[in-house]
């Protein structure tokens, strides 16, 4: 397993279209090419032009980029292995402008490839386990993604001048965090009422798991886990193993990029952007080697066009 320390690595890595193809062909196809198409794996016949293959029994043809997130794209795999280091390496994420000049593709087609990425991710979620698995110990909270008033328009602040709480125009997310692994699990939701934070905490936390939340009264009832809460609002904030400092600190995370890297989260977009800083937490501990393939192996199995992007 090569290790990329810094993007100069990855691209002696990987000095051409071949190489990028190669090495796709051994992540996705580790005990020989299958037919993406019909699923077969008897015989293929090679085809010179644009490194790909036709299928000798369903007579089509096809390529490692089929079926995955660089199906129909234009751009060479070596951009999108940039790309992909990229993304996974920055901590607080990378906005489409700078991508695109450390790429050299337009704005646009910067945005599309980190829309694409963050599908990747969506997948590499779904096939975690639940956090604490075997009586484990899980942080859970909830937080609000949107701007400060003193930073909005004066209109927009006229209009939540009597609306009650700094929360009022926000987006709430509900996460947990397992405190051996260090994964978390996100999720945008409607509001952090009882019935939405127990849906989320059962779907995502093992049953038996031992749970550490705040006093909001949304957690009471949760009869399933050792459920222990810190009071804030009397400035308690540990009390012997009781905190939710580890979870706390991945929101941290997470605003300084919508602050300071990305400035804006469209909410009709948020769960895209919770997809991706969710997974590029749990690879936090791996090499950039490992990390990088993590995330092309995971790109099959996923398409998203631009259509359905912006729809």
């Amino acid at each position: 397993m090569q290790e990329y320390q810094s993007l100069i690595e990855v691209l002696d890595a990987f000095p051409d279209e071949a190489a990028c193809v190669k090495h796709l062909e051994q992540l996705r196809w580790p005990c020989g090419i299958i037919c993406p198409l019909c699923g077969e794996s008897r015989k293929f016949h090679r085809i010179t032009r644009g490194h790909r293959y036709k299928c000798a029994d369903c007579k089509r043809e096809f390529s490692v980029r089929k079926g995955t997130i660089f199906e129909e794209s234009r751009l060479p795999l070596r951009k999108w292995f940039v790309a992909a280091w990229l993304v996974s390496t920055h901590r607080k994420g990378i906005p489409s402008t700078q991508l695109a000049r450390e790429v050299g593709v337009t704005q646009k087609t910067a945005w599309f490839m980190l829309g694409r990425l963050r599908e990747v991710a969506n997948q590499m979620n779904g096939l975690g386990r639940p956090v604490g698995e075997d009586g484990g110990e899980v942080e859970a909270d909830e937080t609000y993604m949107g701007g400060k008033r003193k930073n909005m328009s004066n209109a927009k602040r006229k209009a939540l001048k009597d609306t009650g709480r700094g929360t009022v125009g926000k987006a709430p997310v509900a996460g947990v965090r397992d405190r051996m692994e260090g994964r978390i699990k996100l999720q945008a939701v409607s509001k952090v009422d009882k019935k939405t934070l127990h849906q989320f905490i059962e779907s995502n936390v093992a049953t038996g798991a031992t749970l550490y939340t705040d006093e909001h009264g949304a957690y009471l009832g949760l009869v399933d886990f050792d459920h222990h809460s810190v009071s804030h609002s009397v400035g308690e904030y540990v009390r012997g193993q009781a905190h939710t400092n580890g979870i706390e600190s991945f929101w941290a995370l997470l605003k300084r990029g919508y602050v300071g890297t990305f400035h804006h989260f469209t909410w009709k977009h948020l769960h895209r952007y919770l997809d991706e800083f969710e997974a590029r937490w749990n690879l936090g501990k791996l090499e950039g080697g490992l990390r990088l393939n993590k995330v092309l192996d995971s790109a099959s199995g996923r398409r998203l066009t631009y259509a359905d992007l912006i729809a």
